[in-house]
């Protein structure tokens, strides 16, 4: 396991190191990893030594038998595959968000290694943006962000962070194409992933994809008539994000942000004793936001700062339920560590029992802001 000195997720990573057995910990020093962190390309010498050795020491033990040198790529059952090299087989599954995945290790790794390297939707956190994107209690709060800025048929649109796309596919299905829509996102990993899930969708002619980063949009100004982003400003410099969503929207044109609230209580409606839900219902309990970014209710100041009239100011709560598996997979994976083991199974038992008798729901917060530029 990789984990970094610094940062919010250091601490937890540390406490869940310590119940699991034969774990090797390879810690970073002076370094931050977040869900975004491209972690392989920045320390890709150190990580990929420590796997090498890590890798040998099992295969001493294990005696792994080598497969012979192969070369492709293809998918089955939604997961992508890619096969290089030659030696034991070698799986590596999604780096969360990672912008460069396995990508720089993987030379080094198939000169000994068989490496099989996955993707697809139906893992890590492509598979999270799509269950949440499409989850019955989320699509609520989106249209109501489409509703208020009062998107019209030919007009143009931009998603800031679009990630895997999904977003951007409800749109276009919701207004039967009638907007061209473009996705930005910094992440080429996801990028791709979206690619390929709009040729699967048929929507080629409808969305469009850039890579580039939200603190320095690769369009010119007064570019769109519609300018959104959707959880992405706690992970930036927010208010150079939003200067920059402002420059590429036209005149009279609508600008549209939501984020996480990590000043407002979750709710998750199941019997719990009272010390246990103050603790897992606090603001805060689940996520985390960059140095400069925004998760409160500043978004709003912000936006108004930002040169943005006409401003309305919309909290949203997204419901999550028993049929959002892979979502509440991810939320209770975020929870856990902040929990002792008696707690984590407490509220394990409790949301059982909440999901038998049919009244098991969780409730995420969001501030949301849409404004016009003058």
């Amino acid at each position: 396991m990789v984990n970094g000195d610094q940062g919010p997720i250091a601490e937890r990573v540390r406490r869940v190191v310590e119940r699991v057995p034969d774990v090797r910990l390879v810690t970073l020093r002076d370094y931050a990893i977040l869900g975004w962190t491209d972690v392989v390309a920045d320390h890709r010498d150190e990580i990929g030594s420590a796997m090498l050795q890590f890798l040998a020491r099992m295969n001493r033990t294990a005696g792994a038998k080598s497969v012979p040198p192969a070369a492709g790529e293809g998918e089955i059952a939604g997961i992508s595959y890619r096969i290089r090299g030659a030696g034991p087989p070698l799986v590596l599954l999604p780096l969360w968000l990672s912008p460069s995945q396995w990508e720089p290790l993987v030379p080094r790794l198939s000169e000994q290694y068989c490496t099989i390297t996955l993707g697809g939707i139906e893992l890590g956190a492509v598979a999270i943006l799509e269950s949440r994107g499409r989850a019955v209690g989320y699509v609520p709060m989106v249209r109501t962000l489409i509703d208020t800025m009062q998107l019209q048929p030919g007009e143009t649109v931009l998603e800031v962070g679009c990630g895997t796309g999904v977003l951007g596919r409800w749109l276009a299905h919701h207004t039967g194409g009638a907007n061209r829509i473009m996705g930005v996102d910094i992440n080429r990993y996801l990028l791709q992933e979206a690619l390929a899930l709009v040729r699967k969708e048929g929507l080629e002619g409808a969305i469009e994809f850039a890579e580039g980063s939200a603190e320095a949009l690769p369009f010119p100004d007064h570019s769109f008539d519609v300018t959104m982003s959707v959880t992405v400003i706690e992970e930036v410099d927010a208010n150079q994000m939003l200067a920059e969503m402002v420059r590429v929207t036209k005149p009279g044109g609508r600008v549209g942000v939501v984020a996480r609230a990590m000043d407002m209580p979750f709710l998750m409606n199941f019997r719990l004793r009272a010390e246990l839900r103050a603790k897992v219902e606090a603001p805060g309990a689940i996520g985390n936001v960059a140095e400069r970014g925004c998760a409160d209710a500043s978004l709003y100041q912000r936006v108004h700062q930002a040169g943005l009239t006409r401003v309305k100011m919309l909290p949203q709560l997204t419901t999550f339920s028993r049929a959002d598996t892979t979502v509440l997979q991810y939320l209770q994976d975020a929870l856990f560590p902040k929990l002792s083991r008696e707690e984590a199974q407490e509220w394990q038992g409790a949301r059982a029992q909440a999901e038998a008798e049919g009244t098991f729901f969780m409730t995420w917060p969001h501030h949301c802001a849409v404004g016009t530029k003058p």
